[in-house]
């Protein structure tokens, strides 16, 4: 038996007759058994080549994508990542593990706001629990972003060096988990009041399907797909997928660590004395137009006419926090469920021309903030996004009589 457990070929052989059982119907936890005992743990390079293997053999991808589930089920714990390498921070799998970590601190919360809510007798009002797992499942929208990096600039890589049975596979499985998270939010739409029977049915039908499938999906990165990559991929690569993540975005993870390959050069980049934007009344560098956006004294934040978050300004005093997490995520997701409702009218009603401008001002912390949202529009009056500007009024509402000789707020100065 020894000898079968550690020929590499065999392990193979009888990895993928296993894999083939589930095919045929076997039960997934007679089939770990069997794994678990004559394998003991199987390395995540043997997982790959597997499934790679099964599909040029002639196993439809269709088929490899309806398994993936229930051998990744039957292999849980199983997969041994002796041997695989460390990221440093800032690299891009270091960022995609910081993402699975903050994506399964949301799934932990669901956990126990679905037992919280499997506590609550059938007739009870839900409605505040609700509101609180649709806050989480705005969260876990923010996935997208992650799903986007694997397939355009990770998965292009592998499949330059034949490696097209995984990422077909999860592309598979991101767009079943996309489906899954975009009925549990249709499922949130329009609710006011809920009762816990209700709400206990929502969970096990639309909602928990929902939340396992990022879990799920976490697994099979961390166990297979990321070890696999520092395999395969060289520094030159990674730094290639390092330079365009930030055009994509992050999943609910800000990276604050530069990552400087070694032996590398690493592109800095720098303003060109012609690297100018030039308007009808003058012009800027981009280097001086950052800095005059970073100083006006208020927040901008724009949000493009697809409703993503394209930007936002970065003053020294920020009155609310805003992380690169937030780019390219859709506004809607960035607030509560409890206002999200009045930011769609907002943009409905920008987009429809019906307004161009709306206000707010709250008490925050002993701080009057004015907060105004601004249709931007072209001269011709197409609908190009919205402006959210947030102000810090307190010491103006407090002025009096006149100041006429030059005094700076700043002592010493």
């Amino acid at each position: 038996m020894s000898e079968l457990i550690n020929n590499e070929q065999k392990r193979k052989e009888l990895l993928k007759h296993m894999i083939l059982q589930l095919h045929e119907g076997v039960a997934p936890d007679a089939v770990r058994t069997q794994l678990v005992r004559l394998l003991g743990e199987i390395p995540y390079n043997t997982v790959v080549e597997v499934e790679q293997e099964l599909i040029s053999e002639g196993l439809p991808e269709t088929e490899v994508l309806k398994l993936c589930d229930i051998h990744t089920e039957a292999l849980k714990g199983a997969i041994s990542q002796a041997g695989a390498k460390t990221p440093p921070p800032g690299h891009p799998v270091h960022t995609f593990k910081q993402e699975n970590k903050a994506l399964a601190s949301v799934n932990a919360s669901l956990d126990g706001l679905y037992s919280e809510l499997g506590d609550k007798k059938d007739d009870d009002d839900a409605a505040d629990i609700f509101l609180k797992i649709h806050a989480h499942f705005n969260s876990l929208m923010d996935v997208e972003k992650h799903y986007v990096k694997k397939e355009n600039l990770l998965f292009p890589f592998l499949e330059k060096k034949d490696i097209t049975g995984p990422p077909t596979v999860m592309w598979g499985k991101h767009d079943e988990t996309r489906g899954l998270l975009k009925t549990a939010q249709e499922a949130f739409s329009s609710v006011t009041e809920i009762k816990a029977d209700e709400a206990k049915s929502v969970v096990e039908l639309l909602l928990k399907p929902a939340s396992k499938a990022v879990e799920e999906m976490i697994s099979k990165e961390e166990e297979i797909l990321l070890p696999m990559c520092m395999d395969e991929l060289d520094d030159r690569e990674w730094y290639d997928i390092y330079r365009q993540s930030d055009e994509i975005g992050y999943c609910l993870f800000d990276p604050e660590d530069v990552w400087s390959p070694e032996g590398i050069s690493v592109e800095t980049e720098t303003t060109q004395p012609d690297d100018r934007i030039t308007f009808p009344s003058g012009g800027f560098s981009t280097k001086e137009l950052l800095a005059i956006l970073n100083t006006i004294p208020f927040d901008v934040t724009f949000v493009d006419k697809d409703d993503t978050v394209r930007y936002f300004s970065q003053g020294q005093e920020r009155i609310f926090a805003r992380n690169r997490a937030i780019l390219g995520r859709k506004v809607q997701l960035c607030h509560p469920p409890s206002s999200v409702n009045i930011v769609q009218q907002i943009l409905d009603d920008f987009k429809n021309g019906r307004q161009d401008k709306a206000s707010f001002w709250i008490e925050m912390g002993g701080k009057f903030i004015l907060i105004e949202y601004y249709a931007l529009r072209s001269p011709q009056g197409e609908y190009l996004g919205t402006l959210e500007v947030s102000q810090d009024l307190t010491e103006k509402r407090a002025l009096q009589g006149e100041r006429r000789l030059l005094k700076y707020d700043r002592e010493g100065d």
